[in-house]
């Protein structure tokens, strides 16, 4: 069912209003959008490697503002078009898994999950159902967005194209192995 729809998506990343289509993109997957922007983000930093933090810095924005949007449908529509958009996902059991972390953890828990493929729109409506605090949710959501886009960027930045295939195939495996050395390097500042 998403092979077509990611196709069509890595079609938009060659237009000349590819930035936009990104953006679009970027937006709609932290508030209800099955595909994540790294679909566009990737192959336009690849063909034009000057604009690489140019369109990471979009892409970031535009999430951030999309998460807002899949905030204001948790804390003010959930029962509308919240439940829809869980129930499309089939991600009832995670939904109540995210309430039951933010209880615990807070803002810790978005911008770990933040960081990660895992779609962000069920961390933003979570968020907003739980009434997490707004000004939390926009500082965790700068931190989580710019981090996970930009380790992305960096990546392409350094190894190009042949991290491509890598990204595309293992890019949960890859967030994970990045976020293991981030907070291992905070970690480290915290004991010396």
């Amino acid at each position: 069912m998403l092979r077509p729809l990611y196709n069509r998506i890595l079609q938009l990343s060659a237009r000349k209003d590819a930035v936009w289509w990104m953006a679009g993109v970027s937006f709609a997957e932290s508030s209800f959008f099955p595909l994540p922007p790294d679909v566009m983000l990737v192959p336009m930093c690849l063909s034009e490697p000057k604009k690489l933090w140019r369109y990471t810095n979009i892409c970031a924005l535009a999430s951030l503002i999309g998460g807002l949007f899949g905030y204001a449908v948790g804390f003010y529509l959930f029962e509308s078009i919240g439940r829809l958009i869980i129930d499309f996902y089939n991600a009832q059991d995670s939904f109540q898994r995210f309430q039951d972390m933010f209880a615990e953890f807070g803002p810790w828990f978005l911008i770990l999950k933040g960081v990660t493929p895992i779609p962000y729109k069920l961390l933003t409506i979570t968020a907003g159902f739980a009434h997490l605090d707004l000004t939390v949710f926009i500082l965790c959501s700068i931190v989580a967005r710019f981090s996970r886009f930009y380790m992305i960027a960096i990546l392409l930045h350094f190894y190009g194209p042949q991290v491509r295939d890598i990204i595309e195939k293992r890019l949960m495996l890859v967030t994970t192995v990045l976020l293991v050395i981030v907070i291992g390097g905070l970690l480290s500042f915290k004991f010396v």
